[in-house]
């Protein structure tokens, strides 16, 4: 009994670091709520928004620098403002000078929204920042209508669902390089100062990056005493136990096996 139920516990044993590292492999066909990553296509830079002052614009005016281009839609009761509160305590923190070596443009997905809410949100996370003055060009919000917001969404392989007047979707960020390339993505609602430096110095390289973001959140936390992310030692050292356990399993059950060949040898 014992050598048919070993696999079964080997398996088990494997699979506890992944559900630990919250990760599932998501097939693009399969993906109705999420991110699929399109690295290194072009965004269709015909794409048309409206701005804050109602001016129509498109994406090839907008975009000549490095850019994080960040999906919202400004009624979200959820996810949505933890995100973009992220941004703004990142952007607090980054040594990058916002409207020369980046911008951001906060667009919403939901095509039912005005500007006015978006200007309005706008200056709510401004205010979060410690001077918000170089961001007021910097970071721009955008609304759209529906077929515009269609192709972005696929563009950037934007997945949401919509539930009633709400929407079902991930938290995320893109950055694309000044000729309108997608180089990066980063998910989640808080964002570390190197990784963000490190994705726009890339994109305005050209050069794309697959995203580390979920694992540097499952290593790091933020110390809000000391203001800053420290290694998450309880985090790293559990995956390590675990893949050790799997290792003297391994052994014990290759050791056992070879025992039993040898009684039966002699």
């Amino acid at each position: 009994m014992i050598k048919h139920k070993a696999p079964e516990l080997i398996l088990l044993l494997f699979l506890i670091p992944l559900v630990s590292f919250g990760q599932t492999a998501i097939t693009p066909s399969t993906l109705e709520i999420g991110i699929e990553e399109h690295l290194d296509e072009l965004l269709p830079l015909d794409i048309m928004l409206v701005g804050e002052t109602g001016e129509k614009v498109s994406l090839e005016d907008l975009i000549d620098k490095p850019t994080i281009i960040n999906l919202v839609y400004y009624r979200c009761p959820g996810i949505c403002s933890p995100l973009m509160e992220g941004l703004a305590d990142v952007m607090n923190k980054v040594t990058l000078e916002a409207g020369k070596d980046y911008q951001v443009l906060t667009i919403s997905f939901d095509p039912r929204e005005s500007i006015d809410l978006g200007i309005r949100k706008k200056n709510n996370y401004l205010n979060l920042m410690n001077n918000p003055e170089p961001f007021r060009d910097s970071w721009k919000f955008f609304v759209s209508d529906s077929a515009n917001i269609g192709r972005l969404t696929d563009a950037v392989g934007f997945r949401y669902k919509r539930t009633g007047n709400d929407f079902l979707h991930a938290a995320s960020i893109c950055i694309v390089s000044p000729e309108g390339k997608i180089t990066r993505y980063l998910n989640g609602t808080y964002f570390l100062p190197f990784e963000i430096t490190l994705a726009l110095t890339e994109a305005s390289k050209g050069v794309s990056a697959p995203t580390i973001n979920r694992v540097l959140e499952f290593c790091f936390s933020y110390d809000p005493v000391g203001q800053r992310y420290v290694l998450n030692m309880t985090r790293v050292a559990f995956p390590i136990i675990t893949l050790t356990a799997i290792m003297i399993v391994l052994i014990l059950v290759v050791q056992k096996r070879k025992s039993k060949k040898k009684i039966a040898l002699e």
